[in-house]
């Protein structure tokens, strides 16, 4: 490898950043494809939900494994190790042939995307420390927002050309170019070895399942998380199917969402250097709530229109953008000593509540938004809570106890 990079470089954070896009790139490439996958395979949405679930659920479960093996073995070997594996999974979701047989293979392809995302906060908070992780995981948020505003469309301009399958290509030499730039440039930042023994594991789990504002932090970003995922795995159906959005424009969908979380990202690395994590947090959680609510009347106005749901989105992403850095921060303040592991729960949590949002929302669509709109809605209201109580008790500062 060669000499490390600096730890305060623009190098580093555009390498995590891109680290982290391997998840969302897996999630917004595919989305203008379903429709089509969905009559090529001869099913209905429910099942082509379940692909998406799948991805979500082995991206969640894997956190599990994935935070204690980094915090044993180092973060360099397991985020080259699971980037391998997500390009054989890749590669056998290009020859699938039904939509079980792809759901397996997203299954697998979550568990090698999950690394990404969460040992690039891990790395953060090794480098940065607990003061400066959260402005450098909204720079982070910010260059990863690149992802979202190119992937959907460059997914609708593929499909326009060569079939499907040649999305899950492109996601392949993706992770080959990720592996190799880790390789060659990614220092090592795993500050003390953990044990792997059971009871090691275990007790370090336990540690944080009794946090309580670890619990609350993790599950408030989370339910906002939930929202959004939600919105995009159900957006090609929604705007293609139901409102009738032409394929070749379905990317520019999402540019005022990217543009939103982009614009939060950037409000809060600004706002981290002046106020807690803490109250950015509740602001950002109002926020969501709020565009939720507008856009649920607004579909009741005009049910018929696309910016009905595209505007308040905007607002939700930026939202969004304002909860997650902040959330990730808090949470893995106190806990210094198992990075990895408190990172790897909080992905779990976080993914594992996408998971079951994404497939309630699966059931429940047919012919509305409406389904979606309300999910959402649920789903943030329920993070304002959460996000109030903490705003209210406030989180302990690095090295103590809730209870402190």
């Amino acid at each position: 490898m060669s000499s490390s990079p600096a730890h305060d470089s623009p190098r580093l954070l555009a390498l995590l950043a891109a680290l982290a896009a391997l998840g969302p790139l897996s999630v917004d490439m595919y989305l203008p494809a379903m429709p089509g996958m969905m009559r090529a395979f001869d099913t209905d949405i429910a099942h082509m939900h379940l692909t998406a679930s799948a991805y979500l659920w082995g991206f969640a479960i894997f956190h599990l494994a994935c935070g204690p093996l980094a915090d044993r073995f180092g973060r360099r070997p397991v985020l080259i190790g699971g980037t391998l594996l997500f390009i054989v999974a890749s590669l056998g979701c290009a020859q699938s042939t039904g939509v079980l047989e792809l759901a397996y293979y997203r299954f697998v392809q979550g568990i090698g995307a999950c690394v990404g995302p969460t040992l690039a906060r891990t790395i953060a908070r090794d480098v940065y420390g607990p003061t400066r992780a959260a402005r450098a995981l909204s720079l982070i948020a910010m260059l990863m927002a690149l992802a979202p505003a190119v992937a959907p469309g460059l997914g609708g301009v593929m499909l326009r050309f060569v079939p499907w399958p040649s999305v899950f290509l492109f996601l392949a030499g993706y992770a080959v170019v990720i592996a190799v730039l880790v390789f060659r440039y990614l220092p090592e930042t795993l500050p003390l070895r953990q044990s792997l023994h059971p009871l090691a594991i275990a007790r370090n789990y336990g540690e944080l399942i009794v946090h309580p504002f670890f619990l609350a932090v993790s599950i408030a970003g989370a339910l906002v998380y939930a929202g959004l995922l939600a919105y995009l795995t159900a957006s090609g159906f929604v705007f293609i199917d139901m409102l009738g959005v032409p394929l070749p424009w379905f990317g520019l969908i999402f540019l005022t969402s990217v543009v939103g979380y982009m614009s939060g990202s950037a409000l809060s690395a600004r706002l981290a250097s002046h106020h807690r994590s803490e109250t950015v947090m509740f602001a950002g959680s109002s926020i969501a709530v709020a565009s939720t609510v507008i856009m649920l009347a607004a579909y009741w106005l005009l049910p018929q229109s696309v910016l009905a749901l595209v505007l308040p989105m905007t607002l939700y992403a930026l939202a969004l953008g304002l909860v997650m850095p902040h959330a990730m921060a808090i949470a893995l303040r106190p806990f210094a000593h198992i990075a990895g592991t408190a990172s790897a729960l909080l992905g779990f949590v976080q993914m594992g509540l996408a998971a079951l949002v994404t497939a309630m929302v699966g059931e429940l669509l047919v012919d509305t938004p409406l389904p979606l709109i309300l999910c959402m809605l649920g789903a943030s209201a329920l993070g304002l809570v959460l996000a109030s109580w903490v705003q209210w008790r406030g989180a302990p500062v690095e090295g103590l106890p809730a209870t402190d």
